[in-house]
Order: C-alpha cells, then structure tokens, then sequence
C-alpha cells in the first residue's frame, strides 16, 4: 500500500469508524448490567511501524470511543490499551489491525539502517 493509498483510507475509514464505535460504545453503557467488564489489553504492534507511528496509532486508537491507549512500550512493541468490555477485547483488537494497523504503517514505515 503506497502513502496516498494509505492516507486516503485512513481519512475516509477514521469518521467511519468514530461514527460507528461512538454509536457501540452508548448502546454498552446505556444497556448497563453486571456483564459489562472493563479492563486492559496489550496490542503488539507491527516490527515495520516507526515509534511515531505507533504514537499515530495510539492516536487514532484513543480518538475511536471505547477504547483508550494508556501505554507505549516501543521496547516490546507493544500499546497497552483499556476496552470497556474484556469479553469484546479481540474484537476490537482485530479492528484496529485491520483498519488502522495497515495504513498507518504505509504512512509511517520504520526506516532501515
């Protein structure tokens, strides 16, 4: 994926995705009830994505409602991130993967030395 291809699915898919998570993220707190259990989870990220692109990412990560970065460990590679819901944490690990992971990449690839 080039950089414009990159950077144009990021900024049609990101309000897309604000949009959609902000919606989810109501219908989890106005449904309420004991099933709701917040918590943190660790999301490693790609050994290609530069330190300022895991920052973008933590970003995009905590500007998406539900989700919120809280870390960045770039000796692990890895954002620690707080969901409101455990039992819906691999899923919205695999949608930040696959909507925000790849093109941020594009945009901010790790130089080689």
């Amino acid at each position: 994926m080039n950089r414009w291809r990159a950077a144009l699915s990021l900024l049609m898919r990101f309000p897309l995705e604000v949009v959609l998570s902000g919606w989810a993220t109501a219908w989890l707190i106005l449904r309420g009830g004991p099933t709701r259990q917040p918590g943190l989870v660790r999301l490693a990220y790609d050994e290609g994505l530069s330190e300022i692109g895991a920052v973008a990412l933590g970003l995009l990560i905590t500007l998406t409602p539900g989700t919120t970065t809280v870390d960045l460990d770039p000796a692990r590679r890895e954002l620690l991130l707080h969901v409101l819901d455990l039992a819906q944490a691999e899923a919205a690990l695999a949608a930040i993967r696959r909507h925000f992971e790849r093109p941020v990449r594009a945009l901010f690839e790790e130089e080689q030395r």
